[in-house]
């Protein structure tokens, strides 16, 4: 029997691009066996997980993204800026307002709860290792693989301080393998490929630079496990000139990506095949 998997990979606020993606994939009758999401891609598919899989969920976690600014998730705190800057804390945000918006939409209190199963990835914040999450507290481990490391405090959980998925695999393209799927839908957000100047300040740069660098390296990534499963890497839009730590343009990424994907899927199921990766996850024809 096939068994299809969602892989939702990290982003911060293009994390929108990922609603549009999936109400592309739930109207083409695409829905899958098992979810597993890095850092926001943990976070949308921990709303997905515990929900029907219909447009009709997507569009729900649309609102949800319409309704988001930068203050949800990244609040200005004086005290704790200061003592992180001086060393006294291991990061710059409290989590305090990304926390009460996991708890306010997952349907669920452990993640053994999802009624498709959903596994989070983190990262051990001192050995580097992936650490897969498949039970337990939903919003810690949710909060965990979204700890963007520097930014956000680790989630101490069995004895171990755990950051960002993305600090060790921004694509668990191979947790999804290694859980048994043979068809693996890779959600990616993209990166701002088409900034007319670097952004301002120490987290929208050190979220713009991460982002480039993780997807280049996930195109590596791919490359090395086309072989062991079916691929269907979704594109972005494109070009993308949102950044990582903007929060304002959510209806229009999922509006640019529920196009972009819905006509994906009509190639693909056309053509019986795909785009170059390199035009999926770079933003550029080549």
């Amino acid at each position: 029997m096939s068994t299809t998997a969602f892989v939702m990979t990290g982003g911060a606020s293009l994390g929108a691009v990922h609603v549009g993606m999936l109400e592309a994939l739930y109207e083409a009758g695409v829905t899958p066996q098992l979810i597993v999401g890095t850092s926001v891609g943990a976070i949308n598919g921990a709303y997905i997980a515990s929900r029907p899989q219909t447009p009709a969920s997507a569009q729900a976690l649309g609102e949800v993204w319409r309704g988001l600014r930068r203050a949800n998730v990244f609040p200005l705190d004086f005290v704790e800026g200061l003592l992180g800057f001086i060393g006294r804390r291991s990061h710059f945000v409290p989590n305090r307002a990304l926390r009460r918006l996991v708890e306010g939409h997952l349907e669920m209190a452990h993640l053994e709860d999802a009624s498709i199963p959903l596994h989070v990835i983190a990262t051990d914040a001192l050995t580097g290792e992936e650490v897969r999450l498949s039970n337990g507290d939903a919003v810690d481990a949710v909060l965990a693989s979204a700890a963007i490391p520097g930014v956000f405090p680790p989630i101490v959980r069995d004895g171990r301080s755990l950051i960002d998925g993305g600090a060790s695999n921004f694509a668990p393209i191979s947790h999804a393998i290694d859980l048994g799927a043979d068809t693996v839908y890779v959600l990616t957000s993209g990166s701002a490929c088409a900034l007319r100047r670097p952004p301002r300040g120490a987290i929208p740069m050190f979220l713009h630079s991460t982002s480039l660098l993780v997807t280049r390296r996930l195109r590596v990534e791919i490359d090395l496990l086309a072989d062991r499963a079916n691929l269907v890497v979704l594109p972005p839009p494109c070009p993308l000139s949102v950044a990582p730590h903007d929060f304002s343009h959510a209806d229009e990424l999922i509006r640019s990506s529920l196009l972009t994907t819905r006509s994906f899927l009509g190639s693909l199921a056309t053509t019986g095949s795909s785009l170059p990766f390199s035009v999926h996850l770079l933003g550029h024809a080549r």
